[in-house]
Order: C-alpha cells, then structure tokens, then sequence
C-alpha cells in the first residue's frame, strides 16, 4: 500500500494502544502485510455463511448467527486496519501490496453485503437480493471513482458518509438489530431497512466524491 499520508485512510484507532501493540507484535514475528490482507477474505467468506444461515433459521440460533456475522464484519475491519499498520510502520511491505490491499477489500464488501440481502430474503422480504447486490455494486463503484482520483494525480478521497467503515459499522449495527427484531414481530425488515441506508448513503458517497473530483479537475485546469 502506498505509503504516502494523504493516500492513508484516516483512522483515530490506529493511535489506540492496544491496536499500536498488536501490530507492533505481528511485525516483530514478521507477520506479512499480504496475508493478513487476504483474512479479511477468510472472515467475509465466514460472516457470509452466518448471514446465510440466519435466513433459513429462527429463534436464538437466529440471533447467534446474525451476532457472529456481526463479529466477522468488525474482524475484517480489524485486519484491513492491521495490515497497512504493518506494512507501514513496520516495514513489512511488499511490492504487491497495493494490490493485497485494495482486491480482498472489494471482494469483502461483496460477500458480506450479498449475504446479507440474501438472509433478508430468506427471512420473508424479497426485495433483500436487489438490495444487497445493489450495496455491493455501489461499494465497487465508490472505491473506483477513490482511485480514480489517484490516478488522475489527487489525494485519496475518503470521504463518507458512506466510505468502507462507515458501510461495515451500519452493517453490525443492522446485525445486532435484526437479532433482536423478533422482539417486535419482524423477519427480515431489519436486514432490508440496513441495506437500503447503506444504499442510499454510498450513493451520496459516490456523487459527492465525484463532485470533488470535477472540482480538483477543474482547479486544476
């Protein structure tokens, strides 16, 4: 990944303690950047399958499904956080890690919001598939136009409301939720309901890092 601040997501927790000691840890027992890029696959291949069987299940096995998927989604920010940290305080870089960095996030985003429309149709709303997909194509799209502007020569843009991390903490907030939703009678809404803001909010993502991209250009000229 490139080791250039403004090309850096900008995240507070990376100053936490905790996360300065892990990564401190993994870079001393020569962890590679690469490969834990490549577990936030593993953890979205996971947390798609606890989605999944969300949807075919009720009751507390249900909740339990939907509260590991939850874990999964927040793992994988986890390890997308922990491998920039090493490969760049620690190091560990490779010259393929620009590639382990931007690849497993996309296919991340697809797994975890594909399987969540699914379990949302699963649970009785139908519309869950069409959202999910659309969540997931919008992900893409947000990341595109992100490093489009880079390769037009401008700072990454990370701007949300709904970039990466903002997209997976709406997504465990809508798991813990939908764990919860039988209380009020519902099946399925609560996942729906999470999708369409995650929707709607990358679509104002998008057009706003579009609008700043227009505008850098035309500074520029």
């Amino acid at each position: 990944m490139s080791d250039t601040p403004e090309n850096r997501r900008p995240l507070k927790i990376r100053g936490a303690g905790w996360a300065q000691a892990l990564a401190a840890s993994l870079g001393k027992a020569g962890a590679s950047p690469d490969l834990i890029s490549a577990t936030s696959i593993a953890f979205a291949v996971t947390g798609a399958g606890f989605f999944l069987a969300s949807g075919v299940s009720e009751g507390a096995f249900r909740a339990i499904c939907l509260i590991v998927a939850a874990t999964c989604v927040q793992l994988r920010l986890l390890a997308n956080m922990l491998d920039g940290m090493v490969a760049v305080e620690h190091g560990r870089g490779s010259p393929a890690g620009p590639i382990w960095n931007e690849l497993p996030d996309r296919i991340a985003d697809a797994f975890f919001l594909v399987a969540a429309g699914y379990a949302a149709a699963d649970a009785g709303v139908s519309a869950g598939v069409a959202l999910g997909w659309a969540c997931a194509v919008l992900a893409v799209l947000t990341a595109y136009v992100r490093e489009l502007g880079r390769g037009l020569g401008f700072p990454a843009d990370f701007s949300g409301p709904m970039a990466k991390p903002h997209r997976m903490f709406a997504l465990t907030v809508t798991c813990v939720v939908a764990a919860l939703e039988p209380l009020w009678g519902w099946s399925g809404e609560s996942l729906a309901i999470g999708l369409a803001v995650i929707a709607i909010g990358t679509v104002w993502t998008a057009a706003r890092r579009t609008r700043t991209l227009a505008r850098r250009l035309k500074e520029k000229s």
